[in-house]
């Protein structure tokens, strides 16, 4: 698989973020391209009325098509103030009531209701994330994460994506609780 040239770009920002406190952020914003979003909550299985969490959620794209078509009870959790005004602004004038976003640190959510985790995160931050997943998410629980995985955990599934319309490749991973 060539380089994940875009993944590779953002890995110093995110480790230098991710050995921050945790009311700093976990990675910096970097969008999913939309393509990609549909893969993940495809991969993830995400069905209507299911539960679904994404951290780190930035704009809301995640949060967005989980909640409009998939018909999914979506919230992202995402600390910084912009992009959770951007992303609530947004929600609201789609009207999407079963859309939320959590002005907050992801380490200091309750998850245990969550059938579907997403996550775009570096493995460092990742590995700061894994325990909370691994107390409070109940069995059967799926978590998809976009070009790095969790450490010791095994994935039931690994799909990569060559190009996402934008000349970049992808890589995704299910886990399933």
């Amino acid at each position: 698989m060539p380089i994940r040239l875009a993944a590779l770009a953002i890995a110093g920002a995110l480790y230098i973020s991710a050995q921050q406190p945790s009311q700093e952020k976990l990675a910096p914003y970097y969008p999913t391209p939309e393509s990609i979003v549909k893969r993940m909550l495809d991969l993830g299985g995400l069905k209507a009325g299911e539960k679904m969490f994404d951290l780190g959620s930035g704009d809301g794209r995640i949060v967005i098509m989980a909640a409009q078509k998939y018909g999914a009870d979506a919230t992202g959790v995402e600390l910084d103030n912009d992009l959770w005004r951007q992303s609530t602004e947004k929600i609201r004038k789609l009207g999407l009531k079963q859309a939320r976003i959590i002005h907050g640190d992801i380490l200091e959510q309750d998850y245990s209701s969550a059938d579907l985790i997403t996550v775009y995160l570096l493995p460092v931050s990742n590995d700061r994330v894994r325990p909370i997943l691994e107390k409070q998410l109940k069995k059967g629980a799926r978590i998809v994460a976009h070009d790095f995985e969790f450490s010791d955990w095994t994935p039931a599934k690994i799909v990569d994506i060559d190009d996402d319309g934008e000349g970049r490749s992808h890589r995704l991973f299910l886990y399933v609780r």
